[in-house]
């Protein structure tokens, strides 16, 4: 047991210091926005995907582009319009005359890191394609299922349902996604940062990686190992628990939920390089984890009441348990 946890320990210092580089890495170009960083780090620990959501214009896709340029490995990028097929995203099988043979031509899902940019503009037939690869690691094709390289981290954009030219995304399809984040304005201090840095160029354009995939794939293992007390599994299941037959709530969180928060709990704790979950962990990542999966009753959307509202409320009510130490 001890020199487990001396090889955790050691695991964690090389986490600390590789994640807050690429942290680094991506406010450099996601200016005066931190939480950004911290939660699309955390994401790709976890090894879930994030789905990030806000008006034209506030750095979605150049959030997602940082993250893929800090790291040394396989991107790919897909605009999603509608018109866009299930097999531009997975690939083809192709007739190749000269050999008689079916050859299979992979689509930009087989990457490490999958930008999908501005999913909700395309068909829902097509949205669905991602779901056998974000749940499942794999896609089939005409028979046929293909492994997809790991790490795999979807980080999809998507604009407000209320712009033209938009379909929502199915609930089946938000559940996939661990955690959403809302973009959001910059205040003025580092929207004028912005244009400094950018009025000759992109700053995209001098970010160089600061890891590679296969180390975020080990230290995504290491994650694992990061010990959660079972008081604070409980509170876990407490928060995603008082989702379901919520007043305000037509539609309550999954045990999916419950899962994901945990699991980006414990890339919280590695990447504050604890060997333990804390409460407080869990509390910073009930929002963007469990919102997005809620769907309010008329009355309460009329009222103005966000799902945000709602998780904020529960994670007010909800008793916390003592801070757990290690094992």
């Amino acid at each position: 047991m001890g020199s487990e946890q001396g090889a955790l320990r050691a695991g964690l210092d090389e986490l600390v210091d590789v994640t807050s580089r690429v942290r680094d890495a991506i406010e450099s170009v996601a200016t005066g926005r931190p939480s950004l960083a911290w939660l699309t780090v955390a994401v790709l620990l976890a090894e879930g995907h994030l789905l990030v959501e806000d008006v034209p214009g506030v750095g979605k896709t150049t959030l997602a582009k940082a993250l893929a340029r800090s790291i040394d490995c396989q991107v790919g990028r897909i605009q999603f319009t509608p018109d866009l097929l299930p097999s531009d995203l997975t690939g083809v099988n192709i007739f190749r005359a000269q050999t008689h043979e079916f050859e299979f031509r992979p689509g930009p899902v087989f990457s490490n890191i999958v930008i999908g940019d501005e999913i909700n503009r395309a068909s829902p037939k097509t949205q669905s394609a991602l779901l056998e690869c974000m749940e499942e690691g794999q896609t089939t094709v005409d028979g046929t299922t293909h492994r997809l390289p790991r790490p795999f981290l979807v980080v999809a954009t998507q604009n407000p349902v209320e712009m033209e030219g938009t379909y929502p995304l199915p609930e089946a399809q938000r559940d996939r996604f661990m955690a959403r984040l809302t973009v959001g304005y910059p205040d003025h201090d580092a929207e004028m940062l912005m244009l400094d840095r950018q009025e000759a160029t992109s700053p995209l354009a001098h970010l160089a990686p600061v890891t590679t995939g296969a180390t975020m794939l080990r230290l995504a293992d290491l994650v694992r190992h990061v010990y959660a007390a079972p008081a604070v599994k409980q509170y876990v299941l407490e928060l995603v628990g008082a989702t379901r037959g919520h007043t305000a709530l037509r539609l309550g969180a999954s045990p999916r939920a419950s899962l994901q928060l945990l699991k980006a709990a414990k890339a919280s704790a590695a990447m504050a390089g604890r060997e333990h979950v804390l409460p407080d962990d869990v509390q910073a990542l009930a929002v963007p984890v469990i919102a997005h999966r809620l769907i309010l009753t008329t009355e309460t959307r009329l009222q103005g009441t966000t799902p945000q509202d709602v998780v904020t409320q529960i994670v007010e009510r909800t008793p916390v348990p003592p801070a757990p130490g290690r094992r």
